[in-house]
């Protein structure tokens, strides 16, 4: 089933890395293919899933320009430039852009000090107001100890530069507000980005998905989406619920065990990358390698058949 062309689907794909820890050039490759033919729209790199806050700067510039020379235009391409303050993030953004990357997306630092609410939202604002490229604004709300206060979160997504927004908050309420901001500037385009609520999303007034997780699911996000856009809400809860159950499986259940390893080891058993190489090893449990084993290998059965 294809995508609905009203209901935007992204990924923000994990990174594939060497033994040594360098950006895989030609797995990277092989994912942007693989993007496109899944009928995903745009890539976010770099994003927390990508490693970005991890990777040395001139792994992140090699990551960002050779997904961009693979997507061929057929693809939106984001690049986290997240950092502790405005210079940093334009640097890193300037480094983006010349990569290649079509979107600069900001999110909240992990460190900040004093971090008052007129700071954080100036961090915000003024970074945007620097950046050389269109912004998408990663909202991680409380799940990070620094988060945009929700006061000031409508004014930054009002911004003339702020093209999307990437919600993975949880929060109604602050998914209100980006709501809110939508009906003030319709161009303003609002991502879930949180895989466990992806119907709860788009019912809300949502256009589309982006997160990590999207590498492995994105059949079943173009049915979820053809199924919301013909109006039938039902059967698309029920392949919602599958979904749910396929990332757990991944993922290393309702704990999360193995998230990244366990992401990353679907994607080598696809032929997608060659090792599960990271930088924050997590483990990958027996339970969560005999379902991946078992998910790529039904996967595979189904498109040879």
């Amino acid at each position: 089933m294809k995508p609905s062309p009203a209901v935007h689907i992204w990924s923000a794909i994990p990174t594939p890395l060497t033994p040594d820890l360098k950006v895989d050039v030609a797995s990277v490759e092989r994912t942007i293919r693989d993007a496109v033919e899944g009928g995903i729209q745009g890539v976010f790199l770099a994003g927390t899933c990508g490693e970005g806050p991890w990777l040395p700067d001139r792994e992140r510039s090699r990551l960002i320009s050779t997904a961009v020379a693979a997507a061929d235009g057929k693809l939106e391409i984001a690049a986290q430039v997240s950092d502790n303050s405005v210079p940093r993030i334009s640097d890193n953004i300037e480094r983006a852009a010349e990569a290649g990357a079509h979107y600069a997306i900001v999110a909240s630092p992990a460190t900040f000090m004093n971090a008052t609410p007129d700071r954080i939202a100036a961090l915000f604002t003024d970074a945007v107001a620097a950046s050389v490229l269109p912004v998408g604004i990663y909202d991680l709300g409380r799940h990070r100890p620094i988060a945009i206060p929700e006061d000031k979160l409508k004014a930054i997504y009002l911004l003339p530069k702020v093209r999307f927004v990437k919600d993975s908050s949880g929060s109604p309420a602050r998914r209100a507000i980006a709501l809110a901001a939508r009906a003030e500037k319709p161009t303003l385009r609002l991502f879930n980005g949180d895989e466990f609520r992806c119907v709860e999303y788009l019912v809300a007034g949502y256009d589309g998905f982006l997160f990590g997780g999207a590498a492995a699911v994105p059949k079943q996000l173009a049915e979820i989406a053809a199924l919301y856009s013909a109006g039938r809400l039902d059967e698309a809860r029920a392949v919602d619920e599958a979904m749910k159950r396929v990332l757990f499986g991944i993922y290393g259940g309702e704990k999360i065990a193995c998230w990244l390893t366990g992401l990353k080891y679907y994607m080598v058993n696809r032929g997608l990358f060659a090792t599960m190489a990271s930088y924050l090893g997590y483990p990958l449990t027996d339970e969560c390698r005999g379902f991946v084993d078992a998910y790529a290998a039904r996967s595979l059965a189904a498109a040879e058949a």
